[in-house]
């Protein structure tokens, strides 16, 4: 991934994300899978209840983070 497509997931913000959800629907993805959306600062907490209160989110982590745990798969 470049820099540029590092943009926050939330719908209008074109802010550099620093966080990785990652989430999955149950209903049509296997229980491995993992779909992601990035987050900024100020957005993290509300795409996390977003996916939360679904029962979809997984894991929040940093890209630093994600970035390490993509390297040693």
């Amino acid at each position: 991934m470049t820099d540029e497509s590092l943009i926050c997931s939330a719908k209008g913000c074109r802010t550099t994300a620093v966080w990785v959800l990652a989430w999955n629907n149950p209903k049509i993805h296997t229980p491995e899978r993992r779909k992601t959306w990035l987050a900024c600062e100020e957005h993290r907490e509300h795409l996390s209840q977003f996916l939360g209160v679904r029962g979809f989110l997984k894991d929040v982590v940093t890209l630093e983070e994600w970035g390490r745990r993509s390297e040693s798969s």
